[in-house]
């Protein structure tokens, strides 16, 4: 299964700058099951969780003057478990919210990392976009070495992998009249020792019966950090466009008729920010150890990338070039 090839927005249509918050506050993040049977858990990170989140307001107000803007958010994971009813999911999950005094201005569906449907008005209007296909498109593999060139390793493209260096070469992988010793992986811009990593963004689940790519957690949780950097766009125009989801409305049957991602503050900051921070368990470090390994390896567009750092310089905020560098975390305990 071959990825499409996408070109830059601005070769198609003018890009539509987005709102910019100074700071994007990822608020826990649970199972489902966790969710549904284990709330007691739910509500003590929900309250762990609020004297973090005004901590780092302070902080980000300190930095960046009185005026910063600061928005929280919350990635539902109906990708991996959309087995389990959207209302009771997500009535159990505000609930706890409320209770702890959290407040999650932003309510985002994972699998809209995958595609995302447009919606306007609260109502799907278009077609999915194929969100993580055009990620996947814009990765820089590393450079080929023996493995690949002697037909032993599909490329990235095609394998589904990615590492933050050079793999592991055993003496099987040469011919046997000219055996070679072992060579170790070795990280790209190492220090004295490597840390090697190597990352699964997807695998086809059945070829033959043409089924659908199967993207991995590390893969989806990387293009939710674009989503929130506002560093994706689909012919020019916002991949998501947060939809306001008051209270008194009724959660739909199935999570595909939910929008990408609901606004449930009215009065929010915006969605999307120069910088992001997620607060997640400390199981998650391994998924958020690969997803900087994927971020450092993304050629953004350079015009969407352009236009970021323009309105950050403009509000006086430093834009790093480099996506992953916006990218922060805080890893909890008790989980």
């Amino acid at each position: 299964m071959n990825s499409p090839t996408y070109r830059e927005a601005s070769e198609e249509s003018v890009i539509t700058p987005l709102p910019m918050a100074h700071l994007s506050i990822e608020v826990c993040h649970f199972r489902h099951e966790e969710i549904l049977y284990d709330t007691d858990l739910v509500r003590a990170q929900f309250r762990r969780a609020v004297p973090l989140v005004a901590a780092f307001i302070e902080s980000a107000r300190i930095e960046f003057g009185p005026d910063t803007q600061v928005s929280t958010c919350y990635l539902t994971d109906d990708y991996f478990q959309p087995r389990f009813e959207p209302a009771d999911v997500l009535d159990g999950l505000l609930g706890a919210a409320a209770d702890a005094g959290l407040t999650i201005d932003y309510l985002a569906r994972e699998s809209a990392c995958h595609q995302a449907p447009v919606f306007a008005g609260g109502v799907a209007v278009g077609e999915n976009v194929p969100v993580a296909e055009m990620v996947a498109a814009r990765l820089i593999a590393q450079p080929e070495d023996e493995e690949v060139a002697n037909g032993r390793r599909p490329p990235t493209a095609e394998s589904g992998w990615l590492c933050n260096g050079r793999r592991e070469q055993n003496a099987s992988s040469r011919p046997a009249m000219h055996p070679q010793p072992y060579r170790p992986p070795q990280e790209y811009g190492r220090g004295e020792h490597s840390i090697f990593l190597d990352v699964e963004l997807w695998h086809d689940q059945d070829q033959d019966q043409d089924q659908e790519r199967r993207w991995s957690c590390p893969f989806l949780a990387a293009v939710w950090q674009l989503l929130r950097l506002g560093m994706l766009r689909y012919h020019g125009a916002p991949v998501v466009d947060p939809q306001l989801w008051t209270a008194d409305r009724a959660w739909p049957d199935r999570w595909t008729d939910l929008p990408p991602v609901m606004r449930l503050n009215p009065d929010a900051a915006p969605f999307t920010a120069y910088r992001t921070l997620s607060m997640l368990p400390k199981r998650y470090l391994l998924i958020e150890s690969a997803v900087r390994v994927i971020l450092d390896h993304l050629a953004p567009d350079d015009d969407v990338a352009a236009q970021v750092a323009a309105l950050g310089s403009a509000e006086g905020v430093l834009v790093p070039a480099k996506v992953v560098e916006r990218v922060g975390h805080l890893l909890l305990d008790g989980t």
